[in-house]
């Protein structure tokens, strides 16, 4: 399964993600960073930050920068990543920042429930923006 992630929305991409997964499909997911976050711009980033801020001690938790990571953690956060299932689990999922020369002129899924026509509001921020706003250079 390669999903594209642009114009989707962040939460429910992830969602649709984390099932497939479970399923035991391979799942690889494009543009990472044109996916959506739904809500104000000023209180996404500020809680983004927020989440950046507590892992900035030595023991962590770190929180990723980069939009295929922050992603993939989000992926990783709707799974069981703690127990064998679901680390088998996530090891079955790629994330890139574009699309990868392998993946052009294949067939792209766009899940339905995840579409940004769903959010009914035009207040939303593209993760790219939101990673180049924490310190990121992709």
């Amino acid at each position: 399964m390669i999903i594209d992630a642009s114009g989707m929305i962040l939460g429910r991409l992830a969602s649709v993600a984390a099932t497939s997964l479970l399923a035991g499909e391979e799942v690889r997911i494009v543009n990472a960073e044109k996916a959506i976050i739904s809500g104000r711009r000023e209180s996404v980033y500020r809680e983004y930050a927020e989440m950046r801020e507590k892992g900035s001690t030595e023991k962590g938790p770190y929180f990723p920068k980069r939009p295929e990571r922050i992603l993939k953690r989000t992926v990783r956060g709707m799974l069981p990543h703690k127990t064998k299932r679901g680390r088998d689990a996530l090891s079955r999922l790629k994330v890139y920042v574009g699309v990868p020369t392998e993946f052009e002129g294949m067939e792209l899924e766009r899940p339905a429930s995840a579409d940004l026509k769903r959010l009914g509001t035009g207040k939303y921020v593209e993760l790219g923006n939101l990673s180049r706003r924490l310190g990121s250079n992709f």
